[in-house]
């Protein structure tokens, strides 16, 4: 009799292993799915920030273009002179 008692022992603490493994389990599974939801809020804010960036400097670019064609507009000869010149010290840049 006392022996079967010693013997239902292990297998009771191998019944308490394995629920203690399966609410492990279960907690990294649940671990697991916070952490891609968390990687998916990132991303989201990732993809949002770029394109907010984007929206900024295209428009900044927009501005100095419109810039640059009003002063052509308003000092054509300044301009020619200054892509004459401009390209003269490129092409001897380029030759050396």
């Amino acid at each position: 009799m006392v022996e079967k008692k010693f013997a239902a022992v292990p297998n009771e603490a191998k019944v308490e292993a394995d629920i203690d493994a399966t609410v492990a389990r279960a907690e990294l599974d649940s671990q697991i799915a916070d952490l891609r939801a968390e990687i998916a809020r990132l991303t989201d804010s990732i993809s949002a920030i770029g394109s907010g960036a984007k929206a900024v400097a295209q428009s900044e670019v927009e501005v100095l273009v419109e810039r640059a064609r009003e002063r052509v507009r308003e000092e054509p000869v300044t301009t020619l002179l200054a892509v004459a010149g401009f390209s003269f010290v490129l092409g001897l840049l380029a030759r050396r």
